[in-house]
């Protein structure tokens, strides 16, 4: 793949995955990224690879090289449309201003991952793409899921979002009647596509009658 062939893709986005539980919400947005033609800088923590264990019938691998070929053939995946980074992979473009994209999205962001991004941890990759976003002003959205939250996770949240952070809980909505739990995590996927402008069908946006069925 050529260093132009990424003008192929609308965007570049970065989808960074930790330890909260909510793995079904990141590897569908992950899925509808992809579909929706926007090339993807995926992280995943160790955390997360076991909440995905736990919580879904997924299989991924453990190396970088070997989740790219995995999502590419699970999602049919352009060649080059997903790049994996390592937790240490410090030459990665996210981890510089001049190469990290202009969006990032932890989803789910664990509260130990709220915490160091408020802190300006920087003790992995993750981290230090967060803090990339913060010092450049950038679009950073973070999916935190956990309950209750305390008062020190609140208090992190507060300080992020008044420096530009948007806060975006995993709490699905139930007026669109949500037939299933993929249509729960739809909702949550589809705020997230919302705020980063992409377009996405996944249900009607408020005030739009619901389509008519045929059957």
């Amino acid at each position: 793949m050529t260093e132009n062939s990424s003008k192929a893709f609308k965007q570049t986005v970065t989808l960074a995955m930790t330890g909260a539980s909510g793995a079904q919400y990141s590897l569908r947005l992950l899925e509808i990224l992809v579909q929706q033609q926007v090339q993807v800088y995926f992280m995943i923590s160790k955390a997360a690879q076991v909440v995905v264990a736990t919580e879904t019938d997924w299989q991924l691998p453990g190396k970088p090289a070997q989740l790219v070929n995995y999502f590419q053939q699970r999602f049919q995946a352009k060649e080059g449309q997903i790049k994996v980074f390592g937790r240490e992979q410090w030459m990665a473009p996210v981890a510089s201003g001049s190469g990290a994209p202009s969006q990032m999205v932890v989803c789910p962001c664990s509260t130990g991952t709220l915490s160091a991004i408020a802190t300006g941890a920087s003790n992995n990759l993750i981290e230090r793409a967060a803090d990339v976003a913060l010092k450049e002003r950038r679009q950073l959205i973070l999916v935190p899921r956990e309950t209750p939250y305390s008062a020190i996770h609140l208090e992190h949240m507060l300080k992020l979002a008044n420096l530009g952070v948007t806060i975006l809980p995993a709490s699905p909505g139930f007026y669109q009647k949500p037939q299933s739990v993929a249509d729960m995590v739809d909702f949550i996927v589809a705020r997230i596509l919302n705020h980063l402008g992409i377009e996405h069908q996944l249900f009607p946006q408020w005030g739009t009658p619901a389509p008519v069925s045929d059957e």
